[in-house]
């Protein structure tokens, strides 16, 4: 039984799967606009390597939070949080339904449950974790993540130093798991929301990956990235599809291996959502191939 008269569609799914076409459908459907919770799709230097929608998609629904800010913006996951409520909130006066196309799971949580809270982490802790990664590396501090709280570990984005460590210090300053503070005080937003994920093989998924990022390279994606290297030490160009390029540029490793790289990597970070959407039985599975009528009807018959 519906409680509200608004509905917010979300569709996730792991990386090159489709997410951006069924929302670009949706969209038209139900005459509305999508709001992108893709972390790596916000920054406007970053466009061939996120497979941000291309001009076409763009003006085939209309889409917030693609490429609205720079790379040297300080941008958090609860400004997100914030901005996209707003915009929600504009939308559904004059529409009943918006659209959320999501890659990344705890932007989408931020949006549809509100942020956990987290204690207050001391300036020792803090000092003891940045003096560990700076001396044994990013290894060790996974290490004791692994050790501390091996549920986090698991669904981590492992090459995302700055939320390793951020979890490795609420591990330390608290004595409990980063988990455990995870989902606590889910707040009830004043609309419904209905989660459709696609779903693939992981042999399909995988292959679709490796052919995007063949793309992207045929894209111009190392011309993008070489655009970017001045700023490589930000943490948003900490990413797969640009730091491994940033090792061809310095001479670390040849071209053929860092685009190996580069789809061995996004592999991991499909299977890390994967990993992710599993814990999230509120979400409606689909066949990648399902007809999109198929969604239709089941999103209006919810």
């Amino acid at each position: 039984m519906h409680t509200h008269k608004k509905t917010l569609i979300v569709v996730v799914g792991p990386t090159a799967i489709g997410k951006t076409a069924l929302g670009i459908k949706l969209a038209q459907h139900f005459n509305t606009e999508i709001i992108s919770a893709d972390s790596r799709q916000f920054f406007k230097e970053m466009c061939i390597g996120t497979a941000v929608p291309d001009p076409d998609e763009l003006a085939a629904a209309k889409h917030h939070f693609i490429q609205h800010i720079s790379i040297e913006q300080k941008y958090s996951v609860g400004d997100f949080e914030k901005e996209a409520l707003k915009k929600l909130d504009e939308l559904f006066k004059t529409n009943d339904t918006a659209i959320m196309v999501g890659g990344s799971g705890l932007y989408v949580d931020a949006v549809c449950y509100g942020l956990d809270k987290f204690p207050e982490i001391d300036t020792k802790t803090k000092e003891y974790v940045a003096n560990l990664y700076n001396e044994k590396g990013i290894d060790a501090i996974t290490t004791l993540l692994k050790e501390k709280d091996p549920e986090h570990y698991k669904t981590i984005e492992l090459q995302n130093p700055h939320r390793v460590l951020r979890a490795v210090e609420v591990c330390l300053a608290s004595g409990k798991a980063y988990s455990s503070f995870l989902k606590k005080g889910k707040v009830n937003r004043p609309f419904n929301i209905i989660k459709i994920g696609l779903e693939a093989e992981r042999a399909t998924i995988y292959d679709r990956i490796n052919r995007r990022v063949d793309i992207m390279i045929e894209n111009g994606l190392l011309d993008e990235a070489k655009k970017l290297i001045e700023f490589k030490h930000l943490n948003a160009l900490n990413t797969v599809g640009y730091k491994e390029l940033f090792q061809y540029f310095d001479g670390e490793i040849d071209l053929d291996f860092a685009v190996a790289e580069i789809k061995k990597n996004t592999r991991r970070f499909a299977k890390r959502q994967l990993t992710w959407y599993r814990k999230d039985n509120t979400i409606n599975w689909f066949n990648y191939t399902s007809p999109i009528q198929s969604i239709i009807d089941f999103i209006e018959g919810s």
